[in-house]
């Protein structure tokens, strides 16, 4: 397979929202950043609307519907509520990820196998009015299985195992999820799914993910974020932009 079309970079801005919401207020706009994030490079804006609003609000995806020239992808859960507000925006990508109120950050995966029949219910509305459906899952072929025959388009791999292994230098660890991540890849690929993949991505964890040829994009939200308060948001998006280039371009190189 051919490695050197650009691997997009998707910009999640929840956390520009978690520090506007620690003091009330309208400042630091999230719109903003996405704005800003659009002008650095960023393929497309991602933007997680919980069901406890504890960072994005209702108010935030009206704006960005509204202002943005990249598209929208709109993580949520699989409940009526955000079914329902999907279906009034049409954004132009939905991500189906597992959500709980206690959690700090999206733990893991979805569980789609052990909920085929509603989740294939639940995505078909969302697939008829033109949003392309994204399950956010493990590097496991059981999910993948099941994620393509209740009719996703993409599946958006969770790197969080690989990303802490790394960090807390687990060298092993690492190793075996990166491995796992690299194998599912191809393998749903292979499905005729799209590949996409992110969580916990940073400058140090992000080129082997991105030198993945089935991989068509990344979606990078905390690191940046966290980045920004150092670097400035468009410096530190540019950078993770060099980076994921240099990744593509050295894997098309070596099989070139």
């Amino acid at each position: 397979m051919a490695t050197d079309e650009k691997l997009r970079l998707g910009v999640n801005i929840d956390h520009v929202a978690t520090v506007r919401n620690a003091r009330g207020g309208d400042y630091p706009d999230p719109l903003r950043a996405a704005k800003i994030a659009e002008e650095a490079g960023a393929d497309g804006i991602t933007a997680h609307l919980r069901e406890d609003r504890r960072h994005i609000s209702d108010a935030d995806i009206d704006g960005l519907m509204d202002v943005l020239s990249v598209p929208l992808n709109f993580e949520m859960a699989a409940t009526e509520e955000m079914q329902a507000i999907a279906l009034r925006h049409k954004p132009h990508a939905v991500c189906i990820v597992p959500e709980k109120r206690e959690e700090r950050t999206t733990e893991g995966g979805l569980e789609v196998a052990r909920e085929e029949n509603r989740l294939a219910h639940f995505i078909a509305p969302l697939r008829e009015v033109g949003c392309r459906v994204s399950i956010f899952i493990a590097a496991d072929a059981r999910q993948i299985d099941a994620a393509a025959r209740i009719g996703a388009q993409i599946i958006e791999l969770h790197t969080g195992a690989y990303c802490d292994a790394h960090a807390e230098g687990r060298i092993k660890d690492r190793d075996r999820e990166y491995q796992s991540l690299r194998e599912m890849s191809a393998y749903a690929h292979s499905l005729g799914l799209e590949v996409h993949a992110g969580h916990g991505l940073t400058y140090e964890t992000v080129k082997p993910i991105a030198a993945f040829p089935e991989v068509k994009e990344l979606n990078i939200g905390h690191f940046l974020i966290g980045e920004a308060i150092f670097l400035g948001l468009a410096p530190a998006i540019v950078e993770m932009r060099r980076l994921m280039d240099e990744a593509r371009g050295e894997a098309y190189r070596s099989v070139g």
